[in-house]
């Protein structure tokens, strides 16, 4: 993985089930509040629809430099020329994925050390390990992991970790402290009143954790 890569892993807003004109809204504060990707998430959309608001997001994402994740539909990633897709156990194949984009951004959750063990041998860029603490935004996303599980998924993975489920600026620092290279964030910035200054305090802290990992 490139370094541009992983740094946009450290600061990733996940969002959808908006309108338009709020999606386009969120994004456009937590881009200048120092959000580096974005995957766009919808599962109730149609198609064609998927499409339409993928396309409408990515030009102001090129503008700033920050690839565009789709969650699960390949389809839809090749229609809008996004930067990569992220897939869940039970979602499209990662070797499918990458067959179809071989030099997209593959992203896959974990939610146990199993999952993390079997996903190793597959060619992706990033896992995400989920959920790590209790979250509103995804009410079927299973048992939270937890720190010390984060800890452990680290002890046996050089790949990236960017972990999401309940991530705010409260717990942040403790999470890249447990080994996180990113985190991927929902209602911390999308559910606030504020988007821009929400995903400004996580991108410091982000920042801050990258500092303290490297020496300086």
């Amino acid at each position: 993985m490139s370094r541009a890569a992983a740094d946009a892993l450290r600061l990733y807003l996940v969002v959808g089930g908006l309108d338009d004109d709020a999606l386009l809204a969120v994004a456009d504060a937590a881009l200048r509040g120092g959000v580096r990707c974005v995957q766009l998430r919808e599962k109730t959309l149609g198609t064609r629809d998927f499409v339409a608001r993928a396309q409408r997001l990515l030009p102001r994402l090129r503008q700033a430099g920050v690839p565009l994740i789709i969650n699960d539909r390949l389809d839809v990633a090749l229609a809008c020329g996004a930067d990569g897709v992220h897939v869940g156990q039970d979602d499209m194949p990662v070797d499918m994925v990458r067959r179809h984009l071989p030099r997209a951004l593959v992203g896959l959750s974990v939610g146990s050390l199993d999952e993390l063990d079997a996903g190793q041998a597959l060619e992706v860029d990033y896992f995400s390990p989920s959920p790590l603490f209790a979250t509103r935004s995804k009410p079927d996303a299973g048992v939270p992991l937890g720190l010390a599980t984060l800890r452990a998924m680290r002890a046996r993975c050089a790949k990236p970790l960017v972990p999401i489920g309940g991530i705010d600026a409260g717990n942040a620092a403790a999470v890249f402290a447990a080994g996180a290279d990113g985190i991927a964030v929902v209602s911390a910035i999308v559910g606030v009143d504020d988007p821009c200054a929400a995903s400004s305090r996580l991108a410091a802290i982000a920042r801050a954790s990258a500092g303290a990992r490297h020496g300086g």
